[in-house]
């Protein structure tokens, strides 16, 4: 039995409607999403098409079990880890921007999302009780009201052994339970934090950076390994995939980032043009140009600001690598990890880039790409503890490059 010609119509006709309907709403959606750019623009997007509760409710549930777990113990026995607080999916041939800080340094976290486009992975140190139960908050919150976060970012803890984590309290997180976006978690953060350097934190402990570096690019195929206070250049994630994905010519080769260091962090430049026309004027300058210059001169920094501008990211020199430079670099294949030995300041860098180079790595300078640190650093003071802890740092980094001999038998390379 056919169905009625009037009926027929009215049912063709609400179909039609439907999806003239749908075709409308992804117009909004494509025009809406559009017009959105940056950090500001993502909130924007997210406050018309807010994720799903049970989006927030998963990454909420892998904080309390990464809690509930206890931590594992680091090598040493010093330190206790909670792997995987937030975290994210990531393919597997991505770069992960990898980096760590203390609990009062978090704040630097704001500027990466919005320079850095891809993933990124924090390790983060809390030396007390009370700065780890601020940092399980704090991953509380962010998982909480910050989209970016929960899609992007994987945070790891790291705490002395004596510690334990634990779960937020509906009660413990304050003034934190009344915050409702990620900008107001962030602007929340610089009101109870004390920034700083990671290693001048006011205890006894010491402050594992090998140790949070090796965690933070747990996992990865490739990554930037930097300093929470240092800003990538716009556009540095993406060509950066686009140069890997070209071919598989890269193993064995560390991908060099120039470094440099700003006097004024009110704007960081974005392009090359714009950071040469400050480093003309000194108000930028290499890395560590007043602390350590070795540390970053083979890098050439005349050659590179003076090769000529292009729109694409490649290696344009290779470097040979000499001590006791300590490039930053992206490299993937078997990249030795940091030598968890090191803490607190001194030789931490320098030996696994030492290390890179006896493996067989060569180091080639990319062309456009950079990291500018805030602000320049000048020569550091040490109370007596960790004056000492730095000489014995020096000690280790002679008994490692001996080790390097027994390790690398066959290595023509040395340090």
């Amino acid at each position: 039995m056919q169905m009625p010609y009037a009926i027929r119509c009215a049912f063709y006709q609400l179909l039609l409607a439907a999806l003239m309907l749908v075709a409308m709403l992804q117009l909004l959606y494509l025009s809406l999403l559009s017009g959105l750019h940056g950090q500001e623009g993502q909130e924007q997007y997210f406050e018309f098409f807010p994720p799903s509760p049970r989006s927030v409710d998963q990454v909420k549930a892998q904080l309390r079990t990464a809690l509930a777990s206890g931590g594992v113990l680091d090598a040493s026995g010093d330190y206790r880890v909670y792997r995987g607080l937030l975290k994210t999916t990531m393919d597997p041939n991505d770069v992960i921007l990898a980096t760590h800080a203390s609990v009062d340094n978090l704040l630097h976290l704001s500027g990466l999302l919005e320079r850095w486009e891809g993933p990124m992975s924090v390790s983060v140190f809390a030396a007390t009780k009370e700065e780890a139960q601020l940092a399980t908050v704090l991953a509380y919150a962010l998982s909480s009201h910050c989209p970016d976060m929960r899609a992007r970012v994987a945070m790891h803890l790291v705490c002395p052994s004596r510690y334990e984590a634990a779960v937020p309290d509906p009660r413990e997180p304050g003034e934190f339970a009344l915050l409702r976006s990620c900008q107001e978690v962030f602007d929340k953060l610089a009101r109870v934090a004390q920034p700083g350097i990671n290693y001048a934190l006011g205890t006894n402990v010491s402050y594992p950076n090998n140790l949070l570096r090796n965690l933070a690019r747990e996992g990865a195929n490739y990554a930037l390994v930097i300093d929470v206070d240092m800003v990538p250049s716009e556009g540095l994630w993406r060509g950066l995939r686009e140069l890997l994905d070209q071919s598989k010519q890269w193993a064995g080769t560390a991908l060099v980032v120039p470094a440099f260091e700003i006097r004024r962090a009110r704007r960081m430049p974005v392009s090359k043009t714009e950071l040469v026309q400050l480093y003309q004027v000194g108000e930028v300058r290499p890395f560590y140009y007043g602390l350590c210059t070795p540390c970053q001169a083979p890098t050439n920094y005349s050659r590179w600001v003076n090769l000529p501008e292009e729109s694409l990211l490649r290696p344009s020199y290779v470097v040979p690598w000499q001590d006791p430079w300590e490039p930053f670099y992206v490299a993937g294949g078997k990249v030795p990890p940091f030598d968890e030995r090191f803490r607190q300041y001194g030789f931490n860098r320098i030996s696994q880039a030492c290390e890179l180079h006896v493996a067989g790595f060569d180091f080639e300078v990319l062309n456009e790409g950079f990291l500018v640190h805030k602000g320049f650093k000048e020569a550091l003071k040490f109370h007596p503890q960790k004056e000492a802890e730095n000489q014995h740092n020096k000690i280790l980094y002679r008994q490692f490059k001996q080790e390097l001999k027994t390790k690398y038998p066959n290595s023509p390379r040395r340090c």
